[in-house]
């Protein structure tokens, strides 16, 4: 009498081998790695590739513009049109791995780390301030030197308060209501990282932090009865500052006159900045013949690249580039929507405000409807630590996008 064929029992592991043998990937390396990034890649929702996608978007823009705007700066100083954008380049090569490794690392660890970047940050800006270490740029000292390398130690506290505000406003998230126990601890340490840089002198980037600060309080739902007196004092703060500078009060008065009375030391930027737009037209002069980077226009390649890009590539990329920005802002906004911890609420907030707040600042300056102050527009102007440190915090945003469920609409 025959005995009936034996059954052997399949383990999960011989049906995933011979599944991958069916498919004909059984035996290819690159096959399987390109199965498990599949996998990551579709773990991910639609706002996680929103963001990431529009914001290396910018960043190739920015290269290119750079690379535009400061040939002509760069061959003047080193007989290289290429040294501004190759410094640069180097940044975009180390900032879009960093924002893409950042965005996998889970909100435990950037609320361990909080403090410690805080405090280490602070202590740069300090020796910016206290010690000969510190270099002034443009009347602001506001760069640190260390063993020839140079970087901006405000851009670093930015960066440090989206981690810090997202651990605090977990911490006290059910004394958020109440001024004294919730609120005031948040603004006594905000407020003394961001006098720090205060006592450099940089406007531009105090009232970007300030507005960061206050508004991610905000948009978390602190009232705004609780915020009054803290805006107040920060205003006064900033028109304190504002006054310690005779050359910032000329050009905060000249904004307000009808007619410039000194074209050649107040209003040569600004006025050089709108002949670059109406120079470029509606579709802009064409892309590398900008005539403002002649040096006609200070800081082509970073507060004023807006101009240079109206210049050479129009109206029309000047409203690509807003529309990239508003983009920017709905992907922001919608990750802040579906956010589902405290610190992902007030990160994604600080982040929000930070980076639209500042584009729209540097693009109201470069149209003239607000005072120079100063401030580069992010993702795109030249400047490794602003890149990097933006790029990162565009990476704390991602992460909390990918711990977000997918809405279904």
């Amino acid at each position: 009498m025959a005995l009936p064929p034996r059954t052997i029992p399949r383990t999960r592991e011989a049906d995933a081998g011979a599944e991958r043998s069916s498919s004909g990937e059984g035996g290819s390396g690159f096959s399987s790695v390109r199965i498990r990034l599949g996998r990551v890649f579709r773990s991910e929702n639609p706002d996680y590739f929103l963001l990431a996608g529009t914001t290396i978007f910018l960043v190739l823009f920015g290269l290119v513009m750079v690379l535009s705007s400061s040939s002509v700066e760069s061959y003047d100083g080193s007989r290289d049109f290429f040294s501004v954008f190759l410094r640069q380049g180097a940044f975009v090569l180390l900032g879009i791995p960093a924002m893409l490794l950042a965005s996998r690392l889970p909100q435990k660890f950037w609320m361990a780390v909080a403090w410690p970047a805080l405090a280490a940050s602070c202590f740069l800006q300090l020796l910016v301030v206290a010690t000969p270490l510190g270099i002034e740029v443009g009347g602001n000292t506001n760069w640190l030197s260390i063993a020839g390398f140079q970087f901006q130690p405000s851009e670093v506290i930015k960066l440090a308060l989206v981690i810090w505000l997202g651990l605090m406003v977990t911490r006290k998230e059910a004394v958020l209501g109440e001024f004294k126990r919730g609120l005031l601890p948040i603004l006594l340490v905000g407020g003394a990282a961001i006098g720090l840089v205060m006592l450099g002198g940089d406007l531009g980037t105090v009232v970007i932090m300030a507005i960061s600060l206050l508004g991610a309080l905000y948009l978390i739902g602190v009232k705004l009865r609780l915020l009054v007196i803290p805006v107040l004092v920060g205003i006064a703060g900033m028109l304190a500052l504002a006054i310690a500078s005779p050359n910032r009060v000329t050009r905060i008065l000249a904004f307000f006159e009808d007619g410039c009375t000194d074209y050649e030391n107040t209003c040569w930027q600004s006025t050089h900045g709108t002949f670059a737009l109406a120079n470029g037209g509606f579709f802009g002069v064409g892309l590398g013949n900008s005539q403002s980077k002649w040096m006609w226009l200070p800081a082509a390649d970073n507060d004023y690249i807006f101009a240079i890009i109206g210049e050479e590539l129009g109206l029309v990329g000047a409203v690509v580039v807003l529309v990239l920005f508003v983009l920017l802002a709905v992907s922001f906004s919608r990750i802040l929507r579906r956010a589902q911890t405290p610190f992902g609420r007030a990160a994604t907030a600080f982040v929000t405000i930070w980076i639209v707040a500042q584009a729209f600042v540097n693009m109201g300056v470069v149209l003239g409807v607000l005072p120079v102050l100063g401030v580069p527009l992010p993702l795109i102007s030249s400047g490794g630590t602003a890149l990097v440190s933006g790029l990162l915090a565009i990476g704390i945003v991602l992460s909390v996008a990918r711990q977000s469920p997918e809405v279904s609409k």
